[in-house]
Protein backbone atom coordinates (compact mmCIF):
# COMPACT_ATOMS: atom_id res chain seq x y z
CA UNK A 1 0.00 0.00 0.00
CA UNK A 2 1.37 3.43 -1.29
CA UNK A 3 2.39 5.84 1.79
CA UNK A 4 0.30 8.28 3.64
CA UNK A 5 0.79 12.03 2.83
CA UNK A 6 1.73 14.78 4.94
CA UNK A 7 0.77 18.34 3.25
CA UNK A 8 2.44 20.60 4.49
CA UNK A 9 5.62 22.73 5.95
CA UNK A 10 7.46 21.58 8.62
CA UNK A 11 8.56 25.06 9.56
CA UNK A 12 4.85 24.88 10.91
CA UNK A 13 4.43 22.99 14.24
CA UNK A 14 0.72 22.04 13.68
CA UNK A 15 2.48 19.99 11.12
CA UNK A 16 5.34 18.42 12.67
CA UNK A 17 2.61 17.61 16.02
CA UNK A 18 1.80 14.78 13.17
CA UNK A 19 4.75 13.91 12.07
CA UNK A 20 5.75 13.25 15.98
CA UNK A 21 2.27 10.69 16.11
CA UNK A 22 2.92 9.47 12.85
CA UNK A 23 6.21 8.32 13.60
CA UNK A 24 5.52 7.28 17.06
CA UNK A 25 2.87 5.25 15.63
CA UNK A 26 5.53 3.91 13.08
CA UNK A 27 3.37 4.63 10.23
CA UNK A 28 4.58 4.61 6.90
CA UNK A 29 4.23 8.22 5.46
CA UNK A 30 5.52 11.06 3.36
CA UNK A 31 6.02 14.87 3.85
CA UNK A 32 4.39 16.75 1.03
CA UNK A 33 5.37 20.26 0.95
CA UNK A 34 3.17 22.89 0.25
CA UNK A 35 4.53 26.25 -1.17
CA UNK A 36 2.37 29.22 0.55
CA UNK A 37 4.70 31.65 -1.16
CA UNK A 38 2.75 31.02 -4.25
CA UNK A 39 -0.87 30.64 -2.24
CA UNK A 40 -0.50 26.88 -2.82
CA UNK A 41 -2.71 26.35 -0.26
CA UNK A 42 -5.36 27.94 -1.50
CA UNK A 43 -5.52 25.89 -4.69
CA UNK A 44 -8.26 23.91 -5.38
CA UNK A 45 -6.17 20.82 -5.62
CA UNK A 46 -5.02 21.08 -1.84
CA UNK A 47 -8.84 23.25 -1.01
CA UNK A 48 -9.86 19.56 -1.89
CA UNK A 49 -7.45 17.97 0.90
CA UNK A 50 -8.41 21.13 3.64
CA UNK A 51 -10.98 22.92 2.52
CA UNK A 52 -10.45 25.94 5.19
CA UNK A 53 -6.96 26.44 2.58
CA UNK A 54 -4.75 25.39 5.71
CA UNK A 55 -1.81 22.71 6.68
CA UNK A 56 -1.83 20.23 7.69
CA UNK A 57 -4.18 17.26 5.51
CA UNK A 58 -3.42 14.06 5.44
CA UNK A 59 -4.09 11.63 2.88
CA UNK A 60 -4.03 7.98 3.69
CA UNK A 61 -5.77 6.32 0.34
CA UNK A 62 -9.07 7.89 -0.96
CA UNK A 63 -9.64 9.22 2.72
CA UNK A 64 -8.56 13.06 3.01
CA UNK A 65 -8.28 14.36 7.14
CA UNK A 66 -7.57 17.89 8.20
CA UNK A 67 -7.05 19.03 11.50
CA UNK A 68 -3.54 18.00 13.21
CA UNK A 69 -5.08 16.21 16.06
CA UNK A 70 -7.22 14.76 14.22
CA UNK A 71 -4.55 13.23 11.51
CA UNK A 72 -2.50 12.15 15.22
CA UNK A 73 -5.66 10.21 16.48
CA UNK A 74 -5.94 8.59 12.79
CA UNK A 75 -2.51 7.48 12.89
CA UNK A 76 -2.40 6.24 16.80
CA UNK A 77 -5.69 4.20 15.88
CA UNK A 78 -4.33 2.79 12.44
CA UNK A 79 -0.72 2.13 14.00
CA UNK A 80 -0.39 2.12 17.44
CA UNK A 81 -3.67 2.18 19.41
CA UNK A 82 -1.69 1.72 22.70
CA UNK A 83 -1.36 5.54 22.37
CA UNK A 84 -5.05 5.89 22.70
CA UNK A 85 -5.50 3.51 26.05
CA UNK A 86 -8.93 2.62 24.15
CA UNK A 87 -9.21 -0.40 25.90
CA UNK A 88 -9.27 1.29 29.18
CA UNK A 89 -12.27 3.39 30.31
CA UNK A 90 -10.53 4.98 32.58
CA UNK A 91 -7.18 5.07 31.38
CA UNK A 92 -8.93 6.92 28.03
CA UNK A 93 -10.77 9.25 29.76
CA UNK A 94 -7.42 10.32 31.81
CA UNK A 95 -5.76 10.59 27.56
CA UNK A 96 -8.45 12.69 26.46
CA UNK A 97 -8.12 15.02 29.72
CA UNK A 98 -4.77 15.65 28.64
CA UNK A 99 -5.52 16.04 25.03
CA UNK A 100 -7.91 18.22 25.53
CA UNK A 101 -5.18 20.43 28.01
CA UNK A 102 -2.64 20.29 25.62
CA UNK A 103 -4.99 22.18 22.97
CA UNK A 104 -6.94 24.45 25.21
CA UNK A 105 -4.71 25.10 28.32
CA UNK A 106 -0.99 24.43 27.04
CA UNK A 107 -0.42 25.54 23.54
CA UNK A 108 -3.21 28.06 23.94
CA UNK A 109 -0.66 29.83 25.72
CA UNK A 110 2.52 29.13 23.93
CA UNK A 111 0.96 30.21 20.50
CA UNK A 112 1.12 33.96 21.17
CA UNK A 113 4.75 33.37 22.32
CA UNK A 114 5.83 31.71 19.24
CA UNK A 115 4.09 33.49 17.09
CA UNK A 116 5.71 36.58 18.68
CA UNK A 117 9.45 35.28 18.84
CA UNK A 118 9.71 33.15 15.45
CA UNK A 119 6.73 34.11 13.26
CA UNK A 120 6.57 38.14 13.27
CA UNK A 121 10.13 38.69 12.71
CA UNK A 122 10.08 36.61 9.81
CA UNK A 123 6.95 38.05 8.46
CA UNK A 124 9.29 41.52 9.02
CA UNK A 125 7.53 42.57 12.18
CA UNK A 126 8.62 42.97 15.40
CA UNK A 127 7.46 40.61 18.44
CA UNK A 128 5.30 42.28 21.08
CA UNK A 129 7.24 41.95 24.36
CA UNK A 130 3.51 42.41 26.41
CA UNK A 131 1.79 39.86 24.66
CA UNK A 132 5.16 37.94 25.20
CA UNK A 133 4.85 38.56 28.86
CA UNK A 134 1.04 38.26 29.68
CA UNK A 135 1.35 34.91 28.08
CA UNK A 136 4.09 33.28 29.57
CA UNK A 137 2.25 34.04 32.60
CA UNK A 138 -0.25 32.36 31.87
CA UNK A 139 2.24 29.48 30.27
CA UNK A 140 3.30 29.40 34.19
CA UNK A 141 0.22 28.80 35.66
CA UNK A 142 -0.67 25.76 33.49
CA UNK A 143 3.07 25.12 34.37
CA UNK A 144 1.51 24.63 38.17
CA UNK A 145 -0.68 22.03 37.21
CA UNK A 146 1.56 20.13 34.95
CA UNK A 147 4.30 19.74 37.29
CA UNK A 148 1.29 18.92 40.26
CA UNK A 149 0.29 15.91 38.05
CA UNK A 150 3.79 14.86 36.93
CA UNK A 151 4.94 14.67 40.45
CA UNK A 152 2.49 12.00 40.87
CA UNK A 153 3.07 9.73 37.22
CA UNK A 154 5.34 9.55 35.00
CA UNK A 155 3.44 10.71 32.12
CA UNK A 156 0.03 13.35 31.58
CA UNK A 157 -2.35 10.21 31.47
CA UNK A 158 -0.68 8.04 33.48
CA UNK A 159 2.69 5.53 33.72
CA UNK A 160 2.31 5.46 30.21
CA UNK A 161 3.13 7.12 27.38
CA UNK A 162 -0.13 8.25 25.61
CA UNK A 163 -1.08 11.03 22.47
CA UNK A 164 -1.67 13.31 25.05
CA UNK A 165 2.63 13.91 25.92
CA UNK A 166 2.95 13.43 22.05
CA UNK A 167 0.75 16.22 21.07
CA UNK A 168 3.34 18.29 23.22
CA UNK A 169 6.37 18.05 21.16
CA UNK A 170 5.92 20.04 18.09
CA UNK A 171 5.33 23.15 20.13
CA UNK A 172 8.07 22.34 23.07
CA UNK A 173 10.49 22.04 20.43
CA UNK A 174 9.48 25.48 18.98
CA UNK A 175 9.76 27.17 22.55
CA UNK A 176 13.58 25.82 22.50
CA UNK A 177 14.24 27.85 19.26
CA UNK A 178 12.93 31.22 21.83
CA UNK A 179 14.62 32.87 24.30
CA UNK A 180 11.97 31.64 26.26
CA UNK A 181 13.03 27.89 27.10
CA UNK A 182 13.90 29.01 30.82
CA UNK A 183 10.69 29.11 31.57
CA UNK A 184 10.90 25.19 32.07
CA UNK A 185 13.75 25.41 34.78
CA UNK A 186 11.28 26.58 37.89
CA UNK A 187 8.92 22.96 37.35
CA UNK A 188 12.19 20.16 37.60
CA UNK A 189 9.35 17.22 36.79
CA UNK A 190 7.83 19.19 33.82
CA UNK A 191 11.95 19.09 32.58
CA UNK A 192 12.38 15.76 33.30
CA UNK A 193 8.87 14.84 31.37
CA UNK A 194 10.51 16.68 28.72
CA UNK A 195 13.86 15.25 29.06
CA UNK A 196 12.07 11.68 28.78
CA UNK A 197 10.45 12.76 25.66
CA UNK A 198 13.70 14.18 24.07
CA UNK A 199 15.37 10.81 24.04
CA UNK A 200 12.55 9.05 21.86
CA UNK A 201 13.64 8.34 18.30
CA UNK A 202 10.43 9.68 17.07
CA UNK A 203 11.29 13.05 19.13
CA UNK A 204 14.52 13.09 17.71
CA UNK A 205 13.98 12.66 13.86
CA UNK A 206 11.21 15.18 13.78
CA UNK A 207 13.56 17.70 15.83
CA UNK A 208 16.37 17.11 12.85
CA UNK A 209 13.56 18.07 10.47
CA UNK A 210 12.21 21.04 12.24
CA UNK A 211 15.63 22.64 11.86
CA UNK A 212 16.36 25.27 8.70
CA UNK A 213 18.80 23.61 5.93
CA UNK A 214 21.85 25.78 5.72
Amino acid sequence: MAPMKLYGSTMSWNVTRCAVALEEAGSDYEIVPINFATAEHKSPEHLARNPFGQVPALQDGDLYIFESRAICKYAARKNKPELLKEGSLEESAMVDVWMEVEANQYTSALNPILFQCLISPMLGGTTDQKAVEENLEKLKTVLQVYEARLTKYKYLAGDFLSLADINHVSVNLCLFATPHATVLDGYPHVKAWWSSLMERPSVQKVAALMKPSA
